[in-house]
């Protein structure tokens, strides 16, 4: 899967490069689980250094505002860094959406530590009801928002993604409508092995029309740039482009 991947993305390349990339790929996952597994004992300042946040005016700016804001990311290593460390870089309650898995034990495994400095889970299905609860609490909610919508009441968005078609999330844009949060996309960026750094981009601001569909437009714009920046740093070993929903997605 992560070659089949590799080559539909990046047609332009040769063999060599591919290898290249996927050898790396494979040495970035194996560090991703190590430390992943290192969240559950890791202190606070060890992990500041090993995430380091470059533009914390960004989210200071809104919060001096009183304005929580909707925050991006996509499955580029380390994205379970970027959620836990979020809890004390922002100046804000960190809120993060999340899909439950199969498995108990890794259910219970990840929440122990995605919510050990703060954060405030969301389960999917609830965010709109959470949305209007929590309306009074300046807060930035989390979401990792590139996986694959495989369930069939997903509402799908039909697009054009490294070079494939595929479908998004539309629940996305769905939430920045809802909501009306300003958006900023946070890039990850790794810099050498065991360490990495964040940078905040500001690729949407309110007022949304209903119909627009500026932001997940600009938010698979900016994961493709970080994709093709750093190709060894995304998740290619999960299966993004299945083709059994292609025909049935519907803009919403």
């Amino acid at each position: 899967m992560v070659w089949r991947n590799l080559t539909n993305a990046f047609p332009e390349k040769t063999e060599i490069e591919l290898k290249a990339i996927e050898k790396e790929f494979y040495k970035n996952l194996c560090d991703y689980v190590a430390e992943t597994l290192k969240l559950l004992t890791i202190s606070k300042e060890e992990l500041a250094k090993r995430m380091v946040f470059l533009t914390p005016e960004i989210p200071l700016k809104y919060q001096q505002q009183n304005q929580s804001i909707l925050i991006l990311a996509s499955h580029q290593f380390n994205w379970e860094w970027l959620v836990t460390a979020a809890c004390f870089n922002l100046p804000m309650q960190v809120d993060f959406v999340y899909q439950k898995v199969n498995s108990d034990f890794f259910e219970r495994i990840s929440m122990q530590f995605r919510t050990r400095f703060g954060a405030h889970a969301i389960k999917r299905e609830e965010v709109a009801r959470e949305t209007i609860r929590r309306k009074n609490i300046v807060r930035g909610v989390a979401i990792v928002a590139d996986q694959y919508p495989g369930f069939a009441h997903d509402k799908k968005y039909p697009t054009t993604f490294m070079n494939q078609d595929t479908v998004f999330f539309y629940g996305t844009n769905q939430l920045a409508t809802l909501t009306q949060y300003p958006v900023v996309f946070y890039e990850i960026r790794k810099v050498k092995r065991g360490f990495y750094e964040t940078n905040a981009i500001e690729i949407a601001l309110p007022p949304y029309p209903k119909e627009s569909n500026l932001v997940i437009d600009r938010y698979i714009s900016a994961v493709e740039n970080l994709i093709r920046e750093n190709p060894s740093s995304w998740l290619w070993s999960h299966n993004r482009w299945k083709k059994r929903h292609l025909k049935k997605a519907e803009l919403v």
